[in-house]
C-alpha cells in the first residue's frame, strides 16, 4: 500500500493533479463575479459563459458546472468545446459555471483516514463544505442571474472527478448530469468504491446521468474499473451510466482526449 501511495503522491505533485497541458486556449466571451461564501470562509470567483443567441432568446436553459472553472484553468477549452458542440447541434445550449480554485486539494477532496493522503496539501478534506457552498450560495445567484431550467450538470477531472463522483453517489438529488475523467477514486483507501453498493441501493427515483472515464494510470484505473462492475451489478433503471475505459490516455491527457464523446454523450439525446 505505502508503494502505490508514494506512486499516486509522485503523480500530484508532478502533473499538479489535474491537466495542465501546453495547449493555449482561447479565452471566450464570458462574465466573471464573485460570492462571498460563509461555507468555505472566502470570496470566490465565478466564470460564467452562455451560449450563442443567448442574449437574443428567452429560453430558459440547463446549466453545467466545474470546478477547475478559472480562467487559467479547464473554464476555456471546456467553453470552447460546447460552443463547437451546440453550434453543430451535437447537444443542446447550456450554460457554463466555472469556479476558480483557492485551495484545490482541500475542496475538492473528502474526509480520510489515511495518512498518506493527507500529505498532498496542508489542508484536506473540505469536499462538504464547498458542496455547501455550491447547493446554497452558488446556484441562487446562478439561477437569479440567468435564465436556468432545474436540469443541472457537473464536470471534473482528477481530484475534481473525484469530488463528482463523491457527489453522485452521496448526495445524487444534486445534479442530473455527471461527467468524471479519471477521478482519483483510490482517494480514503478507495472510500467511495468500497461504499458504492449501499450508497446506489439508497438512490432517489429520478433519473440520473453518470460518464466516466479511466486512464491507462493503473493506480486510477483499478478502481474505475471496479466501480463500473459495481454499477452492472446494481443495474439500477434510473440511473443511466457509461464507461470508457482509455488505456493509451495518460492521467494528463484523458481530459482532453476524451470530452467531446462525454459531452455528446451525456447531452446528445436529450
Amino acid at each position: 500500500m505505502k508503494l502505490v501511495y508514494s506512486a499516486l503522491l509522485f503523480l500530484f505533485f508532478f502533473i499538479g493533479c489535474r491537466t495542465s497541458a501546453p495547449i493555449q486556449d482561447s479565452i471566450p466571451v464570458h462574465e466573471t463575479f464573485s460570492v462571498d461564501s460563509k461555507f468555505v470562509g472566502e470570496k470566490r470567483v465565478i466564470n460564467v459563459w452562455t451560449p450563442p443567441n443567448y442574449s437574443n432568446s428567452t429560453e430558459k436553459l440547463m446549466v453545467l458546472y466545474m470546478a477547475d472553472g478559472g480562467i487559467k484553468e479547464d473554464f476555456p477549452h471546456i467553453a470552447n468545446t460546447l460552443s463547437e458542440l451546440i453550434l453543430s447541434k451535437k447537444i443542446p445550449p447550456m450554460i457554463l459555471v466555472g469556479i476558480e480554485n483557492t485551495q484545490r486539494r482541500r475542496d475538492l477532496t473528502g474526509s480520510t483516514k489515511i495518512a498518506e493522503d493527507k500529505k498532498i496539501a496542508p489542508f484536506v478534506g473540505g469536499s462538504k463544505e464547498f458542496r455547501s457552498f455550491i447547493k446554497e450560495e452558488l446556484f441562487p445567484v446562478i439561477n437569479k442571474k440567468y435564465r436556468t431550467t432545474e436540469k443541472k450538470g457537473i464536470i471534473g477531472e482528477s481530484l475534481s472527478g473525484l469530488f463528482v463522483t463523491e457527489t453522485f453517489l452521496e448526495h445524487p438529488e444534486m445534479f442530473d448530469y455527471y461527467i468524471a475523467f479519471d477521478p482519483s477514486l483510490w482517494w480514503n483507501d478507495h472510500h467511495l468504491v468500497k461504499n458504492a453498493k449501499d450508497d446506489l441501493a439508497k438512490f432517489p427515483q429520478e433519473e440520473k446521468r453518470f460518464w466516466f472515464a479511466g486512464s491507462g494510470t493503473k493506480e486510477i484505473s483499478e478502481y474505475t474499473v471496479e466501480l463500473d462492475q459495481i454499477l452492472k451489478a446494481t443495474n439500477l433503471p434510473n440511473v443511466k451510466w457509461n464507461y470508457s475505459p482509455e488505456p493509451k490516455e495518460d492521467h494528463n491527457t484523458i481530459f482532453r482526449a476524451t470530452k467531446e464523446k462525454a459531452l455528446i454523450w451525456t447531452f446528445g439525446n436529450q
